[in-house]
């Protein structure tokens, strides 16, 4: 696939996926079966049944989650860098899929916080979503770490 039909996948992914409206459907139509997913604030995953139960359980957390891209994607070959902000209030669900916490049911913190994301796009499925997230804000902003 071109890198143009690459960024459009990844394009429509952030959007459906990571954006304000999550659809569920979009897992099972542009990720692979087999997927690699890992963010310094989460334990990494694989497959799409461990992708849907952690987006599941984020968006339980915090049900008005968001992240919107802040540049134009790049691409070369089968990979494609997003840079990206957002975040979310904490009025859901207790949330412990984080190196520390776990966050207690509805908290009303707000975490906002930014990164960037290199995924991997073979034959029109992403393979591998790699991002470097600035955790210790998100972390912080909840209560789960403190200044020293």
């Amino acid at each position: 696939m071109s890198t143009e039909e690459n960024k459009a996948i990844v394009g429509r992914w952030f959007t459906e996926f990571w954006g304000k409206d999550f659809n569920p459907a979009v897992i099972d139509e542009l990720a692979a079966p087999d997927i690699r997913f890992e963010y310094s604030l989460h334990a990494p995953l694989r497959g799409r049944d461990s992708v849907r139960a952690f987006a599941e359980k984020f968006r339980a957390a915090f049900p008005d989650l968001n992240f919107w891209g802040t540049a134009d994607l790049i691409a070369e070959g089968d990979y494609v860098v997003g840079q990206w902000e957002g975040g979310g209030t904490h009025t859901g669900e207790a949330f412990d899929d984080m190196p520390y916490g776990p966050a207690p049911a509805g908290t009303g913190k707000v975490m906002r916080f930014t990164g960037m994301t290199v995924l991997k796009v073979e034959n029109g499925l992403i393979t591998a979503e790699v991002g470097l997230d600035d955790g210790v804000t998100a972390l912080s902003q909840l209560g789960l770490i403190t200044k020293a």
